[in-house]
């Protein structure tokens, strides 16, 4: 984990992978579920806010969810699980 809990690849396990995510998208997603917005999270990782949102679209696909609430109860499901 990176700074604040965020995801990194840096060779470990990626936390998500086992959700078909990216690293990238495994980290755009623990900022979603940390409540943070599009905007925020396109200026957190110095990135533009359209790519933010393909990363979102991509994620909510892999995810099978069409909302950012349902994609925040997956991922939080799943992580809980894999923690037990």
């Amino acid at each position: 984990m990176g700074r604040a809990g965020i995801p990194e690849a840096n060779g470990e396990a990626v936390p998500g992978a086992d959700l078909g995510l990216s690293a990238r998208e495994a980290q755009i997603m623990a900022l979603i579920a940390g409540g943070r917005t599009n905007g925020e999270i396109a200026t957190h990782l110095f990135l533009a806010e359209k790519t933010v949102k393909n990363h979102v679209r991509r994620i909510y696909s892999k995810l099978g969810v069409g909302s950012r609430p349902d994609a925040i109860a997956h991922w939080e499901r799943t992580r809980a699980a894999s923690h037990h």
